[in-house]
C-alpha cells in the first residue's frame, strides 16, 4: 500500500477505532450476555455514567497495544524483530505490580507468569510457551488485545503482519492464543486495502493452521450467518460450542475470538452496530470491542466512526499509557497514529517527517482535538467552542479552531490540554476512583521549568475586533490545589497571524498540570482564532527539589494530629517510582530505596536531547548508584554510577548493562559525591566534584534522547536536589 494520507488517515482511524470499543466496553467488562441485558439492555453508545465510572481510564488494551510496538522504533525499524527483543521492550516498559499488565499472579495471569520468565532469564518465545506455562495459561486473550500496533504497521501486507504478530505473540502467549491474534492481525492489515469484510476473514482465515480450533470456529460462525441475520441466534451457538465452560482459565481467547468474528459477520460493517454486537454478547467485553473498533477504522475510516452518535467528542482524543517511560503517559490518538505511520514509513525505507516540525499538538488529522478542551469553570466563558477546521495554517493543512462569544471585561474564553495528572483524576473518589486505578496511573509531566512553549495564532478576517491572548500553565502548588501561571498578553487583530514565545518560569519544585490559551477583551466581542500548532521544546532547565510548601511526615511515634498531616503528593507523583522506597518521613527530599537489584526514579520526557543532569548523592549502603540520563525506560539509558567495587563508571543500559569506561575511586557509605553526567550528541562526560574524569563517545546505537533517572542498586541512597541544565 502507498503510505500516503489516505493511509495516514486510516491509522487515525484504527486508533479511534480501538480506543472508542476500550472504553465502550470497560465499565461492564466481565459480564455475560444475561446479566448485560437485564441490567443495561442492548449496547448501543456509553454506558459509564449510568454505571457512576469515569469513562476515559487507564486500560491494559490499550496501554499494552501502544507500549509493546515501540520495540520496532526501539530496534531500528527491524522487519525481523525478534520475540526476544519483543520481550526486551515489555521489561523496559513494565514496572512490576504496577503498569500495564493484571497482576493477578504467576500461573493465575498468563502475563504476569510471561513477564516473570522474563524477569527470570527466560528469554522470548520460551516465556510464553505452552511447555512453561501449561495450555490453560498460555492460551488465554492477552495477545489478542495487544496486537492493532503491529498490524497497522503492516498495511496491506497481512503475510507480514501475521508473522510479527506471531513473534509479539509469544512473548507471553502459545497455541491457539497465538492464532487468534494472528487472525486479528491481518484482518487489520489486509482492511487497509480491502473493504469487504468476508474478504478479509476468508484471507486472515488462511493464514493460520486449517486444524486450528480459531479456524473451525471461523468456518462454523460463516456457517451460522449463510442466510441468518440473527446474532443472537449465533450467540448462542457460540456459548454452547465455544464457552467459558469449554475452554477454562481466567479470560479464554477462544470463545472472545469467536463473538470478535461473529460481530464482524452480522454487523452490516455498521460501526455502532457492530460495537452494539460485540459488546451485549458480553465476556471480555472491552478487549473484543478494542479490536472489533480498530478493525472497523481500518477498513472504512473515519466516516464509518462518524456517522452515527457522536463517539468522538467524549473521548477527546484522549489516551493514557503509563509506563516506565512516564513521559509517553499522557497522549493522544494522534500522536500514537503518527509513532505507527513513522514505524511504518522507516520500516518500508521511506523518510518519515513528522507535521509541522514535530510540533506536540498539530491537529492534522480531520476532526482531532488532541484532548484540547473549553475550561467553563468558575463561570468562564460557556460560549466558548473549539473544532478541528481545514486551513489557517502555514506548516499543514489543518489547525485548531477556537470560536468565542461574549467575551467582555472580566469574562475570558479558556482552552487547555492536560500535561499531566488531570485535576479531575485527582479528584476521584470512591467507587469512581476505584475503576479509574484498577490500572496504575504513572506520568511524569509533559512540560518542566524552562522549557520553550511556542505557538502560531491566525485571527479570522471577520472579527469585529482586536482581542488579546496569552498562554499560561497551571501547577499544582500547597495542599495540591491549582494555581495557573501567565505569560505575556500580546494584541490578535483582526486576520493577522500570531508568534507567541514563552520560556515556563521556575515552578519551585511544583509539577506543570496545564497548557492553555486565555482570550480575553476591553469589549464585549465575539469571533475565531485559529491555533495552527503548539510545540514543547528544548531540554528543561531547573532543579528538582521538595517544594517549600511540602511538609515532612513526622518519625518515630506520632501524635494523633501529627498522623493526619498530608503533604501534597503530587510533586512526588511526577516521578515513575520504579523501586521499592521512596519515603516522605526523612529530611532529605530524594531517598530512595532498592532491596535487590536496580531501582530507578525518572522524570522527563523524549524531547529532552541534550543536558547535564547534577546531584551531590550521599550513599547509605548500596552495591552502586548515580544519575542516568536520556532514560527511555529501566533498561533503555546512560548513567554514571559509583560502585562498590570501588569504581567510578559510565555506563550504558542497552539489552544489558554495558560499561563504556571507568576510574578507580573510593566509595565511602555516608559521603557526598557530587556527580555530573553530561550527553551532547554521541559524546557522554562525567563529573566528579566539577571535575571532569570521564568521557566517551557511544557511536554504536547512541540513545540520543530521553529524560533523567535517580538510580540505585541494592541499597539506600539520597539527596536534596537534583539538577538539569
Amino acid at each position: 500500500m502507498k503510505l500516503d494520507k489516505i493511509f495516514e488517515e486510516k491509522v487515525y482511524a484504527g486508533v479511534l477505532g480501538k480506543i472508542i470499543g476500550v472504553y465502550l466496553g470497560r465499565p461492564f467488562e466481565g459480564w455475560n450476555y444475561d446479566r448485560i441485558m437485564r441490567e443495561l439492555g442492548p449496547i448501543n453508545y456509553y454506558v459509564n455514567e449510568q454505571l457512576g465510572v469515569p469513562l476515559l481510564v487507564t486500560d491494559d488494551d490499550i496501554t499494552g497495544t501502544f507500549s509493546f510496538v515501540r520495540a520496532l522504533s526501539d530496534y531500528n525499524y527491524d522487519k525481523n524483530i525478534t520475540s526476544k527483543q519483543i520481550g526486551q521492550t515489555w521489561l523496559n516498559n513494565i514496572i512490576e505490580n504496577e503498569t500495564i499488565l493484571w497482576w493477578g499472579g504467576v500461573g493465575n495471569s498468563t502475563e504476569h507468569t510471561a513477564y516473570q520468565n522474563l524477569k527470570d532469564g527466560i528469554h522470548a518465545p520460551e516465556s510464553g510457551s505452552i511447555k512453561l506455562n501449561g495450555q490453560v495459561v498460555a492460551e488465554q486473550i492477552g495477545s489478542q488485545i495487544f496486537i492493532d500496533g503491529w498490524a497497522m504497521a503492516c498495511p496491506g501486507d497481512p503475510e507480514r503482519a501475521v508473522d510479527i504478530a506471531g513473534r509479539a505473540a509469544r512473548v507471553s502467549h502459545d497455541g491457539e492464543a497465538v492464532y487468534g491474534a494472528q487472525v486479528i492481525a491481518a484482518l487489520e492489515a489486509q482492511a487497509f486495502v480491502e473493504s469487504d469484510i468476508n474478504k478479509l476473514i476468508e484471507v486472515a482465515k488462511k493464514l493460520i493452521p486449517n486444524d486450528s480450533i480459531i479456524y473451525k470456529l471461523i468456518c462454523d460462525i460463516q456457517d451460522w450467518r449463510g442466510g441468518n441475520g440473527d446474532w443472537e441466534q449465533a450467540r448462542e451457538k457460540i456459548a454452547a460450542k465455544y464457552g467459558y465452560d469449554k475452554f477454562v482459565g481466567n479470560c479464554h481467547m477462544i470463545p472472545n475470538h469467536a463473538l470478535i468474528i461473529m460481530s464482524l459477520l452480522y454487523g452490516d460493517s455498521d460501526f455502532q452496530k457492530t460495537l452494539m454486537i460485540v459488546n451485549t454478547a458480553g465476556w471480555d467485553t472491552d478487549c473484543n470491542s478494542g479490536n472489533v473498533g480498530c478493525i472497523l477504522g481500518i477498513k472504512d475510516g473515519l466516516k464509518t466512526i462518524d456517522n452515527g452518535p457522536d463517539w468522538r467528542s467524549p473521548v477527546n482524543d484522549i489516551m493514557y499509557c503509563p509506563t516506565a517511560n512516564g513521559g509517553q503517559t499522557m497522549t493522544d490518538a494522534v500522536t500514537e497514529s503518527y509513532k505507527i505511520i513513522d514505524i511504518a514509513k522507516k520500516m518500508n525505507g521511506e523518510d518519515s517527517i513528522m507535521p509541522k516540525d514535530n510540533a506536540r499538538y498539530h491537529f492534522e488529522m480531520p476532526g482531532s482535538v488532541q484532548g484540547w478542551q473549553v475550561n467553563v469553570s468558575n463561570n468562564l466563558n460557556k460560549y466558548t467552542k473549539i473544532s478541528n477546521e481545514e486551513g489557517h495554517s502555514d506548516k499543514g493543512t489543518r489547525s485548531l479552531k477556537i470560536s468565542y462569544d461574549k467575551v467582555s471585561p472580566g469574562v475570558k474564553s479558556v482552552v487547555y490540554v492536560d500535561t499531566f495528572f488531570p485535576e479531575e483524576v485527582k479528584n476521584l473518589e470512591g467507587f469512581a476512583k476505584k475503576v479509574f486505578f484498577h490500572y496504575n496511573f504513572i506520568a511524569c509531566p509533559l512540560i518542566t521549568t524552562g522549557q520553550k512553549i511556542l505557538a502560531s495564532i491566525k485571527a479570522d478576517s471577520n472579527n469585529e475586533k482586536p482581542v488579546s491572548c496569552n498562554l499560561f500553565i497551571k501547577i499544582y502548588e500547597e495542599e495540591d490545589d491549582v494555581i495557573t501561571i501567565r505569560g505575556e498578553e500580546i494584541s490578535i487583530m483582526p486576520g493577522s497571524n500570531n508568534d507567541l514565545s514563552w520560556t515556563v518560569p521556575d515552578t519551585e519544585g511544583n509539577p506543570i498540570t496545564q497548557i492553555g490559551i486565555e482570550i480575553q477583551s476591553s469589549e464585549t466581542t465575539a469571533g475565531s482564532i485559529y491555533l495552527d500548532y503548539l510545540s514543547i521544546n528544548e531540554a528543561a532547565k531547573t532543579s528538582f527539589v521538595r517544594p517549600k510548601h511540602v511538609d515532612i511526615l513526622p518519625k518515630g511515634k506520632a501524635t494523633k494530629k501529627q498522623k493526619k498531616i498530608e503533604s501534597a503528593t503530587m510533586w512526588r507523583n511526577s516521578w515513575v517510582k520504579a523501586l521499592d522506597q521512596w519515603g516522605d518521613r526523612w529530611d532529605e527530599a530524594f531517598r530512595v530505596s532498592n532491596n535487590s537489584g536496580r531501582g530507578m526514579l525518572i522524570t522527563g520526557t523524549n524531547d529532552w536531547k541534550d543536558y547535564t543532569v547534577s546531584s551531590k548523592i550521599r550513599f547509605e549502603l548500596v552495591k552502586s548508584g548515580g544519575l542516568a540520563a536520556r532514560v527511555q525506560g529501566l533498561q533503555r539509558y546512560y548513567a554514571l554510577e559509583v560502585s562498590s567495587g570501588n569504581k567510578l563508571r559510565l555506563i550504558k543500559m542497552l539489552d544489558g548493562l554495558h560499561i563504556l569506561k571507568e576510574i578507580d575511586t573510593e566509595m565511602v557509605f555516608q559521603k557526598d559525591y557530587d556527580l555530573s553526567l553530561k550527553v551532547d550528541g554521541s559524546n557522554l562526560k562525567g563529573y566528579l566534584d566539577d571535575k571532569l574524569v570521564l568521557e566517551f563517545d557511544d557511536l554504536n546505537n547512541t540513545l540520543t534522547n530521553g529524560g533523567i533517572g535517580f538510580v540505585v542498586e541494592s541499597g539506600t541512597q539520597s539527596t536534596n536536589e537534583i539538577i538539569i541544565n
